[in-house]
């Protein structure tokens, strides 16, 4: 398909001496803890399957050991699989030899890092700047370049100093920016704002996700935080001891989780602010009521409906395409008691 940006295709990594043979070991049922037990190995990835589409923001998260920053160092081949294909605009990246390697790196993907990854002795001007001097590109636009993205980032001012100078939410935006001026195609972002104050991140996530409203990158983004996840995430995939445990839209995540592992994610989330309209609507069609539009969120629409009046008109782009009534939105945001075979249990 054309528009998978990355394909990852049963990729195992296993870390200690003799990973090929352990990897069988994995296929045949041993379990991460017994693998490292019983043959003092680590498990890192299990038969890894994820399909990235291009131009959007595919987040992967998990819990501490999940694998998830392990998976995302795949990519830009920081770690080597033990197995596995990892496929880039239909390239298949493990086969690339030292030069390709280097410039696909150079031209293909930049990275930002959970902490920050600045060169101390760099200003901030010089860091942006610096994949641009990797890439060979001239000192006058490279300096272009590099303060259209100060700029854009809010830093404007601060090109001289030096990063010792600045607050971390600063930092971060220099590492943002400096990832944003090399012009790649796929950015890679390493629980970049987790290091961050929660104010600071809203801000970080709200100059994210008004940059890639613009630019359209592809976005490979690492998190533990839910909240994170659903609320920068066209999809999302969740890891546990390496594996892929569960993969979907942040609507089919939340309304379907599979298994108490994920549920247990989603129990505490705030479902009214997360959950669209256009996830718990009717095909029917109604010539009555209020107009929702069909990306609202829960918590918008909410106050549109009463008892009195209890169902409404789902448009999208102004023109009806369904119903919504208020009893099933209710239900929806109800927070879940329990799973059983992935199927919700509200109480």
């Amino acid at each position: 398909m054309s528009d998978i940006k990355v394909e990852i295709k049963h990729l195992y990594k296993v870390f200690g001496p003799n990973p090929v043979t352990m990897v069988e070991h994995v296929k045949n049922g041993t379990s991460k803890q017994e693998l490292l037990n019983e043959y003092r190995h680590v498990l890192g990835l299990k038969d890894v399957n994820i399909k990235v589409l291009a131009c959007g923001v595919q987040v992967i998260m998990g819990l501490s050991g999940s694998g998830k920053s392990t998976l995302i160092r795949h990519i830009n081949r920081l770690i080597e699989p033990t197995t596995g294909e990892i496929m880039v605009n239909g390239q298949n990246i493990l086969a690339m030899d030292t030069q390709e390697l280097r410039e696909f790196r150079r031209h293909t993907l930049s990275m930002v890092f959970q902490k920050f990854a600045l060169l101390p002795h760099y200003t901030v001007m010089d860091n942006v700047a610096y994949g641009l001097k990797i890439q060979n590109t001239p000192l006058i636009e490279a300096r272009e370049r590099s303060q259209k993205w100060i700029d854009r980032v809010g830093l404007s001012g601060f090109e001289r100093n030096y990063p010792a100078q600045l607050s971390g939410g600063m930092q971060q935006r220099v590492g943002l920016a400096r990832a944003l001026a090399t012009d790649a195609e796929i950015l890679l972002m390493d629980e970049a704002f987790s290091a961050l104050d929660p104010l600071i991140r809203t801000d970080m996530q709200d100059i994210l996700l008004d940059l890639q409203e613009e630019l359209q990158k592809t976005i490979i983004f690492i998190t533990h935080d839910l909240d994170e996840a659903l609320r920068i995430g066209d999809n999302i995939a969740i890891l546990r001891d390496g594996e892929v445990v569960q993969q979907g839209t942040p609507q089919e995540i939340v309304l379907h989780p599979e298994g108490d592992y994920v549920n247990d994610f989603i129990k505490d989330i705030n479902r009214s602010r997360v959950l669209q309209v256009g996830s718990v609507m009717s095909n029917e069609l109604i010539n009555d009521g209020p107009e929702i539009d069909i990306s609202m969120v829960i918590e918008e629409a909410l106050p549109k409906l009463s008892a009195a009046n209890p169902k409404g008109v789902v448009t999208r782009d102004g023109k009806a395409v369904g119903s919504v009534y208020l009893d099933r939105m209710i239900t929806a945001i109800t927070r879940p008691k329990s799973t059983s075979k992935g199927k919700v249990i509200y109480s």
